[in-house]
């Protein structure tokens, strides 16, 4: 049997008539560009998240640096994260002018409050949490400690769509929620794009200038700024999948529950959810000191699997820069070294997933 880590185009097929659709109403009216079907979408995305307000912008990436920039964050400024994420948390903040201070990790792979405590210095101007795996961070004691410091908390939201942390969603936290919306995310554009939610009429109001040149009208510029919009046709093919989308995260919670059941008593550490939080679970990750081996069986048995990620943000090349070095976050350090991601897409079939449980077994029984 073939399991696959992803599978993009199963997804479209059962509302690919209705993609098609929209597809053919925006070809016929022309309305490319800031048209109604994004003011759809971000009022829904808004109303999702429980934010007053929400932007469409072109990626995930830039929703994490626009928001610094209209919070005024720049050259000689520090931003707290954390370093086992995907490498956009980090490069968002440098193109941004300032300096990512990394913080270590627990063991649910969310950056540790503690850890940022002791990073915290007067140069810093905000903590980026990440909701990696989409397991919400620790909110309330980061909230904690940007209060006490006078910090902006702007949250890396890009794979915790529909992520909850005591029933409140990611996104409705921080001064801002930056969230993507790629192809391989949970809710996914038919290409790049993103979201920035928020709560602050101020930001809103300049994060719509931000993404538009600094325009405030068609004729007349506040500010030199960028080019950073959410495609309308995009928008339009999202307001059709919004609708799928509590379907699609049930389906991902179930398959994770499902292999949580089936994989407990076996030689390795599987995500638990808290009582207070709500995963949703764009990656299931387990862990075992036989990773790499392990995924050599499986990819045997036709199962592909991913690693998020091998190599942390600070000790790649590009982060030489910062001056860190093997040891400094010993728990994102061990956690890659032993991760692996099994398929958890929602179109999985129940043979596969009875498949991929089995085939691990194997592996560690025989």
């Amino acid at each position: 049997m073939k399991v696959p880590f992803v599978n993009i185009g199963l997804q479209h097929s059962e509302i690919k008539g209705e993609l098609l659709n929209v597809v053919s109403g925006l070809l016929d009216s022309g309305q490319f560009i800031l048209g109604d079907d994004l003011g759809k979408f971000e009022k829904s995305f808004a109303d999702l998240c429980g934010t007053n307000y929400s932007i469409g912008v072109a990626n995930g990436t830039d929703a994490l640096f626009l928001s610094m920039k209209v919070l005024g964050i720049q050259q000689g400024d520090e931003v707290i994260t954390a370093p086992n994420s995907f490498l956009a948390s980090a490069s968002s903040i440098c193109i941004a002018g300032a300096t990512p201070v990394f913080a270590d990790v627990k063991e649910d792979f969310t950056i540790d409050p503690e850890q940022i405590r002791k990073v915290i210095s007067a140069r810093t101007k905000a903590i980026m949490p990440v909701h990696l795996t989409g397991r919400p961070a620790d909110m309330d004691a980061i909230l904690a400690i940007a209060r006490e410091f006078d910090v902006a908390v702007i949250e890396d939201c890009a794979q915790a769509v529909c992520a909850e942390y005591k029933t409140k969603p990611v996104g409705s936290f921080g001064e801002t929620g930056c969230f993507s919306l790629h192809p391989l995310k949970n809710l996914s554009a038919c290409g790049d794009g993103g979201v920035i939610t928020t709560n602050d009429e101020y930001l809103y109001q300049t994060l719509l200038k931000a993404r538009n040149h600094g325009l405030k009208s068609r004729d007349e510029c506040e500010f030199w700024s960028y080019n950073s919009r959410l495609d309308n046709l995009h928008a339009a093919m999202l307001n059709v999948k919004l609708k799928k989308l509590p379907e699609w995260t049930a389906r991902r919670q179930a398959i994770s529950a499902y292999y949580v059941e089936r994989l407990s008593g076996l030689d390795l550490i599987l995500p638990a959810d808290a009582p207070f939080e709500k995963s949703v679970y764009h990656t299931f990750i387990i862990q075992t000191t036989r990773r790499n081996d392990l995924k050599c069986f499986l990819a045997e048995k036709g199962i592909d699997t991913k690693i998020h990620y091998p190599v942390p943000i600070h000790l790649q090349e590009a982060a030489i820069c910062l001056g860190y070095k093997k040891g400094d976050f010993p728990v994102a350090e061990r956690q890659s070294e032993t991760i692996l991601s099994l398929p958890v897409f929602p179109e999985l079939t129940d043979e596969q997933i009875e498949y991929v449980c089995d085939t691990i077994y194997s592996f560690f029984t025989k």
